[in-house]
């Protein structure tokens, strides 16, 4: 293997342009592939505080439709704060549950005596500090007992305590929301914009705003939920102990004619962020289809140049394949070089081509993602949520990929050369 290697390093070399225009254009190939991974998998992948992704049940709406309506309508959005507290709250098999408004607002700060300015805020529960792993730099999260009785606290992030105190030991400490007094229980580290079931620059119970009364038919409302498994081998029983909760609070729901669409309900990570809209089921098998015929048509053209490269490369060295045929070279030897010298081509090309993606990604993030907030800007990138195993071993198959497709019908040509023709330079 030592020699097909030093073999392969050799013709590179020998032919130094080409080789480089191939390594080029499979490297803006698998830049262009990654780039789009990339910009599936950061809505999928976990990291900080959105660390438990992996093991998330969402249900940011539900749908309903009553016996009464004509044209058998249907209502789709968020629920109320009822159907929380008779469904998600009842569950007894996850390690937690959490209920927010499923998207942080505009809301007015200030500190008692001081200048007022806007800032992003997020209507949560007792349990968003249990699905969410924050890191708190100050203080502590606000508790079930503050939550239930509407206890006016909040928890800041690092840079909002900064420009209230000037620090972020502001534990304690009093400020105005939107006019209203409350108090700072904590403080924690700036989430990014491209976590937007977390992202905020302040945090309230929603039972010390109107989120809980904003209803309307009592089952329909503005919060979503996200149901956290102890681990994913109990996502089946949780799901069947929602699937009863929610029964019986149909039932409930049906002395009035209402009746709910639950089009699959709860969602893994991967499902919710693939179904946008409420009156819509998911599509998994058309999504996935999608993404595979986008990353094929990707692959093909780095194939398609290499292929041409490769064939460029053996018809000059067609008399030295000669020679060693001639020498007793066996076909399998030779294609073994060959197919080795390619897939060394596509491995440089490759790893070129996550770091070409990984510096777009850092430095061109305005431009390739998506803020969690209206308005807001990509911050807190980082190389973790952009890359994960799963995403390297991606590309790495790209590449052997790219290996065989483009080397094959080149290699095996070169391997059964005529040696006669090949010695005399002829095709």
């Amino acid at each position: 293997m030592t020699n097909y290697i030093k073999q392969a390093f050799s013709s590179l070399r020998s032919q130094p342009l080409v080789s480089w225009v191939g390594i080029s254009g499979t490297a803006l190939a698998i830049f262009m592939i990654m780039a789009v991974v990339m910009l599936e998998e950061v809505k999928t992948n976990p990291f900080a505080p959105e660390s438990n992704r992996d093991r998330w049940l969402v249900q940011r709406y539900a749908s309903i439709t009553n016996e009464a309506w004509e044209g058998k309508g249907e209502g789709n959005g968020p629920m109320s704060y009822d159907m929380i507290k008779k469904v998600f709250y009842a569950m007894e098999t996850p390690e937690a549950v959490t209920a927010t408004t499923g998207g942080c607002r505009q809301a007015l700060l200030s500190e008692t005596s001081g200048k007022a300015f806007g800032a992003k805020m997020l209507d949560v529960d007792h349990g968003f500090w249990k699905v969410m792993d924050f890191s708190f730099i100050d203080g502590a999260p606000f508790d079930k007992g503050e939550f239930e009785a509407g206890k006016a606290v909040a928890v800041l992030s690092e840079s909002t305590a900064r420009r209230l105190y000037g620090t972020t030991q502001a534990a304690g400490r009093e400020l105005n929301i939107n006019h209203a007094p409350y108090r700072v229980k904590g403080v924690v580290r700036d989430v990014s914009t491209l976590a937007p079931d977390t992202y905020a620059d302040i945090w309230v119970p929603y039972t010390t705003t109107n989120a809980a009364d904003m209803v309307w038919n009592d089952h329909m409302g503005i919060l979503g939920a996200i149901i956290l498994p102890k681990s994913k081998a109990d996502i089946p029983e949780v799901r069947k102990e929602y699937t009863r909760l929610m029964d019986e609070y149909s039932r409930g729901a049906a002395i009035n004619g209402w009746k709910f669409i639950q089009r699959e309900r709860p969602y893994d990570q991967e499902t919710a962020v693939n179904t946008p809209w409420a009156n819509v089921g998911p599509d998994m098998k058309s999504v996935r289809k999608k993404r595979y015929v986008t990353w094929a048509i990707l692959l093909l053209v780095p194939a398609v140049n290499l292929s041409s490269m490769t064939h460029s490369r053996l018809s000059r060295r067609r008399e030295e394949i000669g020679v060693r045929r001639a020498f007793g070279a066996r076909r399998s030897t030779i294609l073994a070089e060959l197919f080795t010298e390619n897939l060394i081509i596509t491995v440089i090309a490759g790893i070129i081509g996550m770091i070409l993606s990984v510096v777009f990604a850092a430095y061109g993030a305005e431009s390739m993602f998506e803020p969690a907030a209206a308005g807001g800007v990509v911050n807190g990138l980082t190389p973790g949520m952009l890359l994960s195993w799963k995403t390297f071993g991606l590309a790495m198959l790209f590449c052997f990929i790219l290996n065989l497709v483009s080397a094959s019908l080149p290699a095996w040509q070169a391997s059964r050369t005529d040696v006669v023709n090949a010695l005399a330079g002829k095709k």
